[in-house]
């Protein structure tokens, strides 16, 4: 894809680029008051597929509409057509996962651990309440501030389960009933946060694969050991807990906000209720209240298009890929 002119993404000024998926490319940018941001443009291609530029439209509405200190903050965008672009957060040190690359043995301190997935499950349980699922929650769209701090990214998986969507996941992170072809919930999102748990806080995935056959086993028949075992640094709480995320049916696993309670006790800190208020849809004390419009607002009077995936190689379930080139962390057919 040519990068663009910078005429043409309402005069924010283009620096280098940091990333490219499958849909988008990610530069950073100035915008017009000299904040750094990170700038997300859709490829040509992405415009030119209806489900591509569904799901990239997708991520800017709920990005401008979500508010929550973790849920990655959205500065402007446009949803569709050739000016489509969507300005975030500007993260220096990039997605957790390139953060983890550079530490020695992939592992952050049990503090920052902690303090890193209390901080996601918090985001969660905000999404939660508010009858949403991300559906792809893993390291690759998370991202920690200079404090230690994270936000949940991407959100162009997401929807409303009462307005329905596409399922999707990315294989590591993926529940079992999501092998199954079952919808996704707010259940299948907390078992990827225990998948998270595991990674964090004992240095590995609990399920390994070098294919979409063998992690779908793995998913479905093993169970991994217990977390003190592989960390006696973490309490008995959380441990017990980051199993139960992995319990393989849904019902069993606990609420997001009860892996918020048991990790911020173990950092030292006394839990307090997020109350939720009423105005148009629910927020959470200390964030700015929202009413969603367009297709995700509860006002809507038509039957709105469910979101949609990118393309072939972002559907949303994978295929068994069997050669040496395969990507567990595409999306596949």
């Amino acid at each position: 894809m040519t990068e663009p002119k910078t005429q043409a993404i309402a005069g924010y000024t283009l620096h280098r680029t940091l990333g490219r998926g499958n849909t988008s490319l990610v530069r950073l940018a100035m915008d017009p008051d000299g904040r750094q941001v990170a700038l997300k443009l859709p490829h040509e291609e992405t415009l030119r597929v209806q489900d591509a530029a569904e799901r990239f439209g997708n991520e800017v509405r709920l990005t401008m509409q979500f508010r929550h200190p973790h849920v990655i903050r959205g500065y402007a965008g446009t949803a569709f057509g050739p000016g489509a672009f969507l300005a975030i957060q500007y993260y220096p040190d990039g997605p957790l996962n390139e953060q983890l690359a550079r530490l020695p043995g992939r592992t952050l301190p049990l503090s920052a651990a902690l303090r890193v997935l209390a901080d996601l499950a918090s985001a969660l349980a905000y999404l939660h309440h508010l009858g949403a699922v991300h559906q792809d929650l893993k390291t690759h769209n998370v991202y920690v501030d200079e404090h230690g701090r994270a936000s949940l990214g991407d959100l162009g998986n997401t929807y409303f389960v009462a307005q329905g969507g596409r399922v999707s996941g990315s294989p590591y992170y993926m529940a079992p009933e999501i092998y199954h072809g079952e919808s996704s919930s707010s259940a299948s999102d907390v078992y990827s946060l225990g998948i998270l748990m595991y990674e964090l806080l004992s240095g590995d995935r609990p399920y390994q694969g070098n294919s979409y056959d063998e992690l779908m086993v793995a998913h479905m028949t093993r169970f991994p050991a217990p977390l003190i075992h592989l960390n006696p640094t973490v309490s008995r709480q959380v441990s017990r807990l980051a199993e139960q995320a992995l319990s393989k049916r849904p019902g069993e696993r606990p609420r997001a906000d009860a892996i918020r309670r048991a990790l911020l006790s173990d950092l030292g800190e006394t839990p307090q209720d997020e109350v939720y208020e009423k105005s148009g849809v629910d927020t959470a004390p200390g964030v700015e209240k929202v009413t969603l419009v367009g297709r995700h607002g509860p006002a809507q009077t038509r039957t709105p298009r469910p979101p949609t995936e990118s393309d072939s190689k972002a559907e949303s379930k994978p295929t068994p890929e069997r050669s040496g080139n395969w990507n567990p962390f595409k999306r596949r057919k």
